[in-house]
């Protein structure tokens, strides 16, 4: 028998306890020699028919179990909450950290020795390391890997950045209701995530920069049999780390935070990963700021070609080299950093080939000399906001324009097309109620469609603020995670139709051009909004959830509490 685990408290026992133990879980068929004291790793599984992306980890759970057994571990399969980003309501934004929450008392509570975490879509793969985070067990990520490329009429599409496009193009007139249609069938034609760097694939190749997946995780596409072979690799690999580590904390280093934040720029990823690794820094006690992204990402150079920011899509990243030959273009690359194959990060990237210029960019001529998302602050967002600058128009990212506000999306989405609408190319659009409390959840809707007047004139990009968040897949000028939010009183509830914005991305500031005395008399005059929840986790949310410039986790989730549950239900 081998140095007695974590596991040997539940099976290890020759008394009624254990006979209770491991009888029940033999009416699997699991055999004696499965509770011998070999490692258990628990296989955490957000498999979804109604999350699309990770519909093929039922499959994929198969290729880790194998490589378990083949170590001479004991894999066991457990469900956590599934949260499809295209399809629940009113954002799974709201149950991100319902899922970590989950998580962490799924592998708390169980004979876990070690954990492999599958997921894919967008909230799944934070929400999952959250959990194991706070928990502390060596863990590793597999991901469901992109769907192949979409194809219409002889050319690439995009998830959700053609969605886009396509949808403009009908508001202005250059594209029939019926091409339109034809288009849906054409662009998810494989199982997995979005094909384009949308938050999927962001945290994908992020989780693989930071050390917590094997070489390949963030890139292979999901039908791709390497990607197979990955699971299998990671199923192995995690029987080792049940008795060696590293752990988390061991892995997330401030180090491997900032080569998460390096990578985010060389790769034109999403705003949404700034939340996410706020969160998961929490989780593991390392002091992340929005000051550490924006130094973080200063000079860093994109160089990957893809959309939303480029042309590609993650099938040619792939084929190019994946992520070890981006990272392998950035001397600012911390390689010492640790990683879950127990080696440092320069072991994985040092064999690193590209074998497409195009799509990956050395780093003497990449696409974008300083691609790091650039934090604003000022008196409209005192607490910090987000830019994509990678996904903005040039022309815009110093600009001043007469406030057009909006209450909330409902009345956006009432209002925008409206012929009458007081509004001019050079207007700011502003959104409020849309923040973690406000909406509640942060949704996805701050790259506004443009009014619909403008688009017929060709107009294509116009300044948006606003208190929520941006899919991945999503592109222009678009200033995001306002701090504070409206709902708890932030100075963007106080901007009033004809205000004047300022936007100036280079100076880091977002300003509205009202005096401080005029800002005081109409914050004297706000009233908060009424809760839109009254009870579950709604209302448990709305009271503990903390705002965007800290990760947007719940207060009481923040920390970790271990591994260790001294008392039995028997």
């Amino acid at each position: 028998m081998s140095k007695k685990r974590r596991s040997a408290a539940w099976y290890g026992k020759a008394d009624k306890d254990g006979f209770i133990h491991r009888s029940w879980m033999k009416a699997q068929g699991f055999p004696d020699e499965a509770f011998d004291g070999r490692p258990i790793v628990g296989i955490c599984n957000t498999w979804s028919e109604l999350t699309p992306c990770n519909s093929g980890l039922r499959d994929l759970a198969q290729h880790v179990k194998n490589g378990v057994w083949a170590a001479g571990g004991f894999p066991v399969e457990f469900p956590a909450m599934s949260l499809g980003e295209t399809q629940m309501r009113p954002t799974p934004m709201l149950f991100r950290n319902l899922l970590a929450m989950e998580v962490e008392e799924s592998i708390r509570g169980n004979p876990i020795d070690a954990v492999v975490l599958l997921g894919g879509c967008d909230k799944t793969t934070p929400g999952q390391l959250m959990g194991a985070c706070s928990v502390g067990l060596p863990t590793l990520v597999v991901s469901s890997g992109p769907m192949l490329n979409g194809r219409f009429r002889g050319r690439a599409i995009g998830s959700g950045t053609d969605v886009w496009r396509f949808s403009e193009a009908v508001r202005a007139g250059t594209m029939s209701p019926a091409e339109f249609a034809a288009a849906e069938r054409c662009m998810s034609r494989s199982r997995g995530t979005c094909m384009t760097m949308g938050t999927a694939s962001t945290m994908a190749c992020v989780v693989e920069a930071m050390g917590m997946a094997l070489p390949g995780n963030g890139t292979i596409p999901a039908v791709d049999a390497r990607r197979q072979e990955l699971a299998f690799a990671s199923g192995r690999r995690a029987v080792a780390m049940a008795d060696d580590g590293p752990t988390p904390a061991e892995v997330l280093s401030p180090a491997a935070f900032r080569n998460a934040i390096r990578t985010v720029a060389a790769i034109g990823g999403s705003t949404n990963a700034v939340l996410h690794l706020l969160a998961i820094a929490g989780r593991v006690g390392v002091p992340l700021t929005l000051d550490d992204w924006e130094a973080g990402g200063r000079d860093v150079p994109l160089l990957v070609d893809l959309m939303p920011a480029g042309r590609f899509l993650m099938e040619e990243l792939h084929h190019a080299g994946g992520l070890p030959a981006v990272l392998a273009e950035l001397d600012c690359i911390e390689g010492d950093a640790l990683t879950v194959a127990g080696t440092p990060l320069s072991a994985s990237i040092a064999a690193a080939e590209c074998f497409d210029r195009e799509v990956v960019r050395p780093a003497s001529d990449p696409l974008l000399a300083d691609a790091g998302l650039r934090i604003l602050r000022g008196n409209l967002a005192p607490d910090g906001a987000v830019i994509k600058p990678a996904a903005a128009t040039p022309a815009l990212l110093q600009h001043t324009g007469r406030a057009v506000v909006f209450t909330s999306i409902e009345d956006f989405k009432a209002r925008i097309d409206d012929p009458d609408l007081d509004v001019d190319a050079d207007s700011v659009l502003v959104l409020r109620g849309c923040g973690p409390r406000g909406y509640p959840g942060m949704p996805e809707v701050g790259n506004m469609a443009l009014p619909g007047k403008l688009v017929k004139r060709g107009i294509t990009d116009m300044v948006r603020v606003s208190d929520a968040r941006m899919s991945g897949t999503a592109f222009g000028t678009v200033v995001l995670h306002v701090a504070p939010e409206s709902a708890v009183g932030g100075p963007l509830a106080l901007v009033r139709d004809g205000d004047r914005v300022t936007l100036d991305v280079a100076e880091g500031r977002l300003m509205v051009d009202v005096s401080e005395q005029e800002l005081d008399r109409r914050r004297s005059m706000w009233m908060e909004p009424s809760p839109r929840h009254d009870r579950g986790w709604g209302r448990l949310y709305v009271t503990t959830v903390q705002q965007a410039d800290r990760g947007v986790d719940c207060d009481f989730l923040v920390g970790a509490s271990g591994d260790v549950v001294t008392r039995e239900s028997h």
